[in-house]
């Protein structure tokens, strides 16, 4: 009688097979490289495309008010600063799909997953908050200080080009950044770092948190409250759906126990 093939082993629920501590080193060596390589390829392509950018990014800026450069190398440093931000926003992709091969083979088969949704999710709200902050923050910041400035006795029409493209890349930066927040806690709840009911006690100290953020970031109170209220919002949903998880979570438990109790051997 022939030998029944043997069927292929299932997929370890642990990570890959265990490297040696050299090769290890050798593969974030490579990482770093593709990573700094990226980045260098994103800085280029913005520094080509500055003039197009500095374009984009001079459109939140209200009417009446003009740039100047105040230094003989002011151009050059904002275009560089420029080039890096934008650099980084398209190297992003590249960078986290590199790091992601790097991590992804010790990590479980349900924590790949979990993995590669985060990094989904998390760069439509980081293009989502940076959206929000472009189209909707920067205007209504810009026109509350003049407004500030004007009630300041102290009016201005010009503005030093340094300064402005240096707040609304930080800006748009910053609230992209703050709408990861939701990524961050769900997939702490997700893999069992943070229980919903830690995360429900804890929602006044994140709110406490996001304000003080905001409150660096943004330069009045009046943006602050608008940047506030989408981040509350999100903290909701956050709370809403780890709600909906620990009560699939609880029902699943409650149908294991019921199955095991219904298969178990009736003593004599």
């Amino acid at each position: 009688m022939a030998d029944e093939p043997l069927e292929p082993p299932l997929e370890e629920e642990e990570g890959g097979p265990v490297k040696p501590f050299l090769d290890h080193l050798e593969d974030l060596r490579w990482v770093l490289i593709k990573c700094i390589a990226s980045l260098i390829v994103g800085m280029t392509v913005c520094m080509v495309g500055a003039p197009y950018l500095v374009e984009w990014l001079r459109r939140p800026l209200p009417h009446g008010i003009r740039l100047e450069w105040l230094g003989p190398a002011e151009s050059f440093m904002v275009s560089m600063k420029i080039a890096l931000y934008g650099g980084i926003v398209l190297a992003l992709p590249l960078m986290l799909y590199v790091i992601g091969s790097f991590v992804l083979p010790a990590l479980k088969r349900t924590e790949k997953k979990y993995f590669v949704q985060a990094i989904s999710v998390g760069a439509f709200l980081f293009l989502a908050g940076a959206g929000l902050c472009y189209w909707a923050l920067l205007p209504i910041s810009m026109k509350a200080l003049i407004q500030f400035n004007e009630w300041l006795k102290v009016p201005s029409t010009m503005w030093r080009a340094g300064d402005y493209f240096s707040f609304v890349c930080w800006f748009m930066i910053g609230m992209g950044l703050s709408f990861e927040m939701p990524v961050v806690l769900l997939t702490l709840v997700k893999i069992g770092v943070i229980e919903h009911r830690t995360l429900v006690k804890s929602r006044r100290y994140v709110f406490v948190i996001n304000l003080v953020v905001c409150s660096f970031i943004t330069p009045d109170f009046i943006t602050t409250f608008f940047m506030i209220v989408p981040l509350t919002i999100l903290l909701e949903i956050c709370i809403q759906i780890s709600s909906y998880w620990d009560r699939q979570k609880k029902r699943e438990e409650a149908a294991l126990m019921a199955s095991e109790h219904t298969h178990q051997p009736v003593s004599d």
